[in-house]
């Protein structure tokens, strides 16, 4: 459709943008060091869609006939290429059955509404016709929410809300913005910039990802210290059921019974279709300035942040890596070109020997980095207290430089993962969040828990981490694994990936922070909630949807 942006059909991400090497001469020994793979120069840049085939669509001429009655025939497709693009997230599993042109089973047919009466009417049909419906965003879910079961006989609709990306309206006395679920993040921040506000959520996925879908799967931002999660900013919404629409108003606070609002965070399509959010936004601010820290050990950073968090001082971010992931980072850095850059690499060569000079083990070393935002005389005193905080625990302050360039290529880690399996090489990510006390168990015992999966399959592999979305009790905790794919890809990772999953609820984590549920994180649920919990979801999706017609399977089965 080329009114409605898409992602590639093969992997993350636009056609023309990739992850290079070349110009990173660290990088190629890092990855043979840590996963024992020789890197070589990418060999393609796209995948032609002919070399795959699509099973054909089942949707018969009379569900067709009546969804184009719906939204017009132009916005109703049964295109192989389109069905392909809704047919599944981009979770690892789904990127190497996307290549193989393993498709199981796609949707029939997909439909774009322009608006919520148009999705009124779909899921009417849903439920008359004995349809599946899967509301379908950006695609970026790495959960598996969007890929339909292998065995659903049905026909199944992809309601992608692309057309529906319009920022409504600003109440400028409260502070909130009136926007429709289906625009992408750029698209939303541009609308709201050009009025001097912002939403400041920047989930990984922002330039791929929706509102509706952040609302769907309890995203969370990288901005969170300051904005909050999108559970925190999301203040009322529209919600299209079949049979009637919930109109929740977006006021500060309630005591009308269980939170309605929070029962359809997270839902992932299976409480109905979200059309419009009211959310919380915020003036742009007059100065921003990412500060990085260099910190000797892990635990040291760990009780940094803490204390960054336990100190009041309003931050927009505060993040910091591990070991393993400042390698990782330090490995990505592009060879210096101007006599400038050189300057700076020499220095950074010459601070790192000082350091080694002084006691440090540059092994150990933890990159963070903390954003600060307000007036510059604000920022300037909440550097000055941050600083404050981190020299206690041995922290060196980089300053701006890396700071700035970490804020430029925040967005483009995904389209490592492209380059990686075109490498015969797996590199995933998983999150939890757990209390300030229990954080470095958990971090112990993922490490732990990795590297015995990785024995088990007979890998070198490869664990990493960083700390972010600070609460007052606790953080997330962001994990990357990475190994080179073997004999049988998906048994491996199904082994690696739950030992991971399994050791957060182990350690007293929880399974996902911001990712959602899907199918990939089903299987722990009941570890995470309680059996009870699960019982009370399934009785809860039974009546609300006794059809099972609405993205049926997700979050429990």
């Amino acid at each position: 459709m080329a009114h409605v942006k898409h992602m590639k059909w093969w992997g993350w991400g636009e056609e023309d943008v990739h992850f290079e090497y070349a110009n990173k001469p660290a990088f190629a020994p890092f990855v043979k060091k840590a996963l024992g793979v020789d890197l070589r120069p990418r060999e393609r840049d796209t995948i032609p869609f002919s070399t795959v085939t699509v099973p054909g669509s089942r949707a018969g001429s009379e569900v067709l006939e009546a969804l184009r009655a719906v939204s017009g025939a132009e916005h109703v497709s049964v295109d192989d290429e389109l069905r392909v693009v809704h047919w599944a997230g981009k979770s690892v599993t789904e990127l190497l059955l996307t290549r193989a042109g393993e498709f199981a089973r796609v949707p029939d047919v997909v439909v774009y509404p322009a608006d919520e009466q148009e999705v009124a009417a779909v899921l009417a049909l849903a439920v008359e016709r004995d349809l599946v419906v899967i509301p379908f965003g950006g695609g970026t879910s790495i959960s598996r929410s969007l890929q339909p079961s292998t065995h659903e006989e049905r026909t199944i609709v992809s309601l992608d809300l692309g057309r529906m990306n319009r920022v409504l309206a600003v109440d400028e006395t409260a502070g909130l913005a009136t926007i429709q679920a289906g625009v992408l993040g750029p698209d939303m921040e541009a609308q709201l910039n050009t009025r001097g506000w912002t939403l400041g959520h920047f989930p990984d996925s922002f330039t791929h990802s929706t509102l509706g879908g952040w609302a769907a799967t309890r995203s969370s931002g990288m901005q969170s210290d300051k904005y909050g999660d999108i559970a925190d900013i999301v203040r009322g919404m529209r919600v299209v059921r079949p049979g009637g629409t919930v109109v929740l108003r977006p006021l500060p606070s309630t005591s009308t019974g269980p939170s309605l609002r929070e029962m359809f965070l997270g839902s992932e399509g299976r409480l109905g279709v979200i059309t419009e959010l009211d959310v919380q936004v915020h003036r742009v601010a007059e100065h921003r300035e990412v500060i990085a820290y260099m910190f000797p050990t892990w635990q040291r950073a760990l009780s940094a942040m803490h204390a960054i968090a336990r100190s009041g001082v309003p931050t927009t971010f505060a993040r910091v890596s591990d070991a393993h992931e400042t390698a990782f980072s330090l490995s990505t850095q592009k060879a210096p070109t101007g006599l400038k850059k050189k300057l700076t690499a020499k220095g950074q060569d010459l601070l790192w020997e000082v350091m080694r000079r002084r006691g440090w083990d540059t092994d150990a070393m933890c990159i963070g980095y903390v954003c600060f935002e307000g007036t510059k005389a604000e920022v300037e005193r909440r550097k000055k207290a941050v600083a404050g905080l981190v020299k206690q625990e041995g922290a060196l302050v980089l300053g701006s430089g890396p700071g700035a360039l970490y804020d430029q290529k925040k967005f483009d880690t995904p389209y490592l993962r492209d380059f990686l399996i075109e490498q015969n090489t797996i590199g995933d990510v998983s999150e939890t969040a757990a209390p300030w006390s229990k954080l470095a168990t958990v971090h112990q015992a993922v490490y732990a828990a990795a590297e015995r999966a990785f024995r088990s399959e007979g890998k070198q592999g490869w664990i990493m981490s960083h700390m972010s979305h600070s609460y007052h009790s606790g953080a997330c905790l962001y994990f990357t694994f990475g190994y080179e794919i073997g004999e049988d890809p998906h048994a491996e990772y199904a082994v690696i990936k739950g030992a991971v999953q399994q050791a957060f609820v182990d350690a007293g984590g929880t399974l996902s922070h911001h990712h959602g549920v899907g199918t990939e994180h089903s299987p722990w649920m009941a570890q995470d909630v309680s059996p009870a919990g699960v019982q009370l979801l399934r009785d809860l999706f039974a009546v609300a949807d006794p059809g099972a017609n609405l993205n049926p399977g997700k979050i429990v089965d």
